[in-house]
């Protein structure tokens, strides 16, 4: 590894969590279907297992439910706005992400809603101007909700050429403004989480294994087929593919701890990366899918694509670790899973504990599985930030724990580990897409609006808003080439 190796700072949004502008021409898909619930032990449950009974009423006009991400935090308004803060923090990357129903209402449409086009030729125009370069997001937790209809969501194999269509139109009209192209985010959550990853809705008796791993098989298959158009199309930029990353500990050092372990952390966290990076299915997925009677409908075609059209780079999404036991023990709330306690960490409000230390160590082992470069593509911290009377927010909290990871990021570079970028999640406020709540903030940026989408919406910068300013600021004047 060279030594002027430098990691790029970033910020990221997703389209469903920022944009708003529903009662445009944007179709309706299945983010904006998560309805805000207050607080309970289910209530993120309920936002995002959803059923066919919850969809029916989420298209009624009569609903007395609030859909936030139908509001984002009005990205859509605010744009040039908060572009402005992002070449002010000195941010070498943003990571954003296209809503597919913007741009394909219902996502079978041949030609695409020109209001959608016109948007987004205005982000990357001020991207364009502002030098800052691009991190593309091409799925993030939403598909248009026709498709979860027509055809059981990501279940049904028309959803590859209709996400090739989709992407095709991308690459033709802004692929030489990326640098970075991600075809799904936290892939593995499809998975763990099947209304959000796959778009599979919640059955009479939950959902079925076979349903949740053919629909992550058409994903690969779609992820496979889109970095192959590109390279016909010789775009520049790279290819990469993502997990939620846990970093697994065993809770003791009994023996059968540790064996759960390997098996959690195989299907969880390595299994998708596993076959985007490698190009195969892993040789553990057979004895896992013949316990679990899952049958999978896989054609030549796929696995010949699947070998010939892997990942560029590996990304991650790092908040916290995971601990694992036979025995019962207390639990605590994580990215989109229940983890038991780790009692050497402390935590957030919302129980996801924190980790640093963590971060390093999933990036030496998943550079040591992959062999290919590293990119963190979100953390960040959730929390409850105040708004003073004269518009400040004091967030230390977030300033601390910002400089801790990115002090275990850079000791990672040091040890050897190719990270090329690092980027916080939520740069602005957005909507949790956990518990679909304003409480849960992660910016730097705040957003004046609550839980039920009172408030201004006007911006201002916290504390770590000028921390991250002058970190940015110091850490390129101390790395100049």
């Amino acid at each position: 590894m060279e030594k002027t190796m430098k990691i790029l700072w970033g910020g990221a949004t997703a389209a469903s969590q920022y944009e708003g502008g529903f009662t445009l021409e944007k179709g309706l898909d299945t983010q904006d279907c998560r309805p805000y619930l207050p607080r309970t032990s289910n209530a993120t449950e309920e936002t995002r297992l959803l059923t066919r009974e919850k969809i029916e009423e989420a298209k009624n006009e009569a609903s007395k439910q609030y859909y936030p991400f139908r509001n984002g935090t009005k990205g859509f308004e605010h744009l040039e706005e908060d572009i402005e803060y992002f070449a002010e923090l000195g941010l070498d990357l943003y990571r954003f992400s296209i809503s597919w129903s913007r741009l394909f209402p219902k996502g079978i449409e041949e030609e695409p809603s020109q209001e959608g086009v016109a948007y987004y030729d205005k982000v990357f125009q001020l991207l364009e101007e502002k030098k800052i370069k691009i991190f593309l997001t091409l799925n993030h937790y939403a598909m248009p909700i026709y498709l979860v209809e027509q055809y059981g969501g990501w279940k049904g194999r028309e959803c590859i050429d209709h996400f090739l269509h989709f992407a095709a139109f991308v690459f033709e009209r802004w692929g030489h403004l990326v640098e970075y192209w991600l075809p799904f985010n936290e892939i593995n959550a499809g998975y763990f989480s099947p209304y959000n990853g796959v778009g599979l809705l919640k059955g009479e008796n939950g959902y079925q294994l076979s349903d949740v791993f053919q629909a992550l098989h058409h994903q690969f298959v779609a992820s496979a087929k889109t970095i192959q158009l590109a390279r016909k199309m010789n775009l520049p930029g790279r290819f990469g593919s993502m997990i939620a990353c846990f970093c697994y500990y065993p809770l003791t050092s009994k023996p059968e701890d540790n064996l759960k372990l390997v098996f959690e952390e195989q299907m969880n966290q390595w299994y998708c990366m596993d076959i985007l990076s490698k190009g195969e299915y892993p040789y553990y997925a057979e004895t896992f899918f013949k316990n679990k009677n899952i049958v999978l409908q896989i054609t030549e075609e796929d696995r010949k694509l699947l070998k010939e059209n892997t990942c560029d780079f590996v990304s991650i999404s790092f908040y916290t670790s995971s601990v694992i036991t036979v025995d019962e023990a207390d639990k605590t709330a994580g990215n989109l899973v229940v983890s038991t306690k780790n009692p050497y960490l402390k935590a957030s409000e919302w129980g996801w504990q924190i980790d640093p230390v963590g971060l390093r160590t999933s990036l030496h082992r998943v550079y040591e599985r992959y062999g290919k470069p590293v990119i963190v593509s979100e953390n960040g911290l959730g929390a409850r930030d105040v708004l003073t009377e004269k518009h400040q927010i004091h967030d230390d909290y977030r300033i601390e724990y910002m400089k801790s990871y990115y002090e275990q990021a850079q000791l990672a570079l040091e040890d050897g580990v190719p990270l090329e970028a690092f980027i916080a999640w939520g740069i602005v406020d957005i909507v949790s897409a956990g518990s679909c709540e304003m409480d849960k903030r992660y910016g730097v940026i705040y957003v004046d609006a609550d839980n039920h989408g009172n408030g201004s919406y006007a911006r201002y910068k916290k504390d770590s808003f000028y921390w991250y300013k002058d970190f940015i600021k110091n850490y390129k004047k101390e790395n100049i080439d």
